[in-house]
């Protein structure tokens, strides 16, 4: 399709701009910025640039067991999910102890059962996407 079709018949056009690849002088429309010639290369370059953004984040993080995520915590974990099988959201088969509130490290926070519900995966993924 194209520029118009996928922007709508009463939007203009985009205006033209240099590709984003360095070195590159050609002129496109395209909103990634990159010529037809060197789209690939700008997908590339965005899941690389994705990849060392997460692989930083991570190692900022630490490990799960840098983080208390230990066998003492799987343990408690088991028990817990034993005791509350089911989600506490939507009352299905609960496999994750989320704490209520993010303990951001604080060992009390961490430890302190009150704190923590059973979720399924699908529930603890909108938990934190909305960033709770």
């Amino acid at each position: 399709k194209n520029a118009t079709a996928k922007r709508g018949a009463n939007m203009p056009p985009r205006p033209h701009k240099p590709c984003r690849k360095p070195g590159c002088s050609r002129l496109t429309q395209d909103a990634s910025g990159y010529c037809d010639k060197h789209q690939e290369w700008g997908r590339e370059k965005a899941e690389a640039d994705l990849a060392k953004r997460r692989k930083d984040a991570d190692d900022r993080r630490g490990t799960a067991n840098e983080r208390g995520y230990n066998a003492t915590w799987r343990k408690a974990r088991a028990t817990f999910l034993r005791r509350n099988p089911l989600c506490s959201v939507c009352g299905k088969p609960a496999t994750i102890v989320d704490h209520i509130e993010p303990h951001r490290g604080d060992t009390n926070k961490f430890w302190d059962s009150d704190n923590w519900q059973a979720l399924c995966v699908t529930c603890h993924n909108r938990k934190t996407a909305r960033g709770e």
